[in-house]
């Protein structure tokens, strides 16, 4: 049986070749290819600044520093992300809390945002960066976002993992028109792939030469930010603790080919997304939602299962597809339901949509590659018989 998955990465003879390219070079690490990769990303998103890192979690975790998160600090980002979303926030010794989703976007919820900055400037206890997730490639509510941090005087860093090469208020997503840094993410399934890897984008100097300095073991090489007079052209001075977060010139060499056919794999993904929202119309699920201000980079398909129209459970849904090749997936666990976060006390009723969501929520294929007979399978599945019984 030929699985399909759920997404995959769009491998092309030019892409090889590029990585080939370096392979023959004289750099395989820290040469022309990494300020080229991070200069075709900031053109293209209107941004000033690019840092390319190993990974999206690396880059949180950095931008997390570079905006002075640290011991006693608090971070609010939504439970429904990856962990690395959170977990960022715990490298720097910050606490983590969460807001609760809007039920059209499953992206954080404007009302409760709104509601609990007012509680916590009562408490004393607002907090210091806001990590906006947006899902499935669909941006948040930035514009919202913005103004209240403007009110209550936090920072932002959009979590853009799923979104590069969408859209918001007709801008590209990653201009930093509301947010102090954005990050996006390069892993396999993404919307353009370096194998791993990541970028976090500004518009302030001060924070990328942070930036910089912390993907690289907080060394620098420039005399304007060294403490005294460099001994010489081998000189370097490690102004702070940083990280070996580095992206290699074969990784950028990768992205920097794939950037060429962004906008292509955006198209084919809404293209298949609009395929699934006609023959999903009157099935017993409820397809992607799509704020009129948003042009989403369909990183994913997530359906939510009307199980009060079905005789089957969620369980049984997502067993059937993958008994049958088709490899959906749950995007995602909420963060606060994971063993190591239960043991800080969270409490799953302080979040009902993201609760009712994660009862209800499927990941379907969506990836360039999928083809027309891929996708017909896909909805063939979801309308064929369990054993002797029909889903609907």
């Amino acid at each position: 049986m030929k699985m399909i998955p759920y997404g995959r990465q769009d491998i092309s003879e030019d892409d090889i070749q590029a990585v080939a390219n370096v392979l023959r070079s004289d750099y395989l690490t820290q040469g022309p290819v990494v300020p080229a990769f991070e200069k075709s990303v900031k053109d293209y998103c209107g941004a000033k600044f690019a840092v390319a890192v190993n990974s999206a979690t690396s880059a949180l975790h950095i931008s997390c520093l570079a905006l002075g998160v640290g011991p006693g600090d608090i971070v609010w980002t939504t439970p429904i992300s990856f962990v690395a979303s959170a977990n960022c926030a715990l490298y720097c010794g910050a606490r983590i809390d969460f807001v609760d989703i809007d039920p059209l976007t499953y992206n954080m919820s404007m009302d409760c945002l709104s509601v609990k900055l007012e509680f916590a400037e009562k408490e004393g206890k607002l907090p210091k960066v806001i990590i906006p997730v947006h899902l499935a490639g669909q941006p948040c509510n930035m514009a919202a976002i913005h103004s209240m941090s403007e009110r209550y005087g936090f920072k932002i860093i959009e979590d853009a993992s799923h979104a590069i090469g969408g859209r918001y208020l007709d801008a590209p997503i990653g201009n930093g028109r509301y947010s102090d840094i954005t990050v996006f993410s390069f892993h396999p399934v993404k919307i353009i792939t370096t194998g791993e890897g990541g970028m976090a984008l500004t518009n302030d100097p001060e924070i990328a030469n942070k930036l910089v300095r912390l993907r690289s073991h907080g060394i620098t090489r420039v005399q304007e930010e060294m403490t005294h007079i460099t001994d010489g052209p081998w000189y370097y001075q490690q102004l702070e603790l940083g990280f070996n977060y580095r992206m290699t010139d074969i990784q950028a060499a990768l992205g920097l080919s794939q950037i060429k056919r962004l906008d292509e794999f955006v198209k084919k993904r809404r293209k298949i997304a609009d395929r699934y929202n006609k023959y999903f119309a009157d099935l017993w699920v409820t397809t992607p939602f799509e704020a009129p201000d948003s042009y989403s980079a369909t990183h994913l398909y997530i359906v939510r299962l009307k199980l009060n129209e079905i005789k089957f459970s969620q369980k049984d849904i997502f067993e059937w597809l993958r008994s049958c090749g088709i490899q959906v997936n749950l995007h995602y666990i909420p963060i606060y339901r994971h063993p190591y976060y239960e043991k800080m006390g969270y409490i799953k009723k302080d979040y009902p949509q993201a609760e009712a969501y994660y009862a209800q929520a499927m990941s379907l294929p969506v990836y360039p590659a999928l083809s027309d007979l891929q996708q017909e399978e896909v909805v063939q599945r979801m309308n064929t018989p369990i054993g002797f019984q029909t889903l609907f």
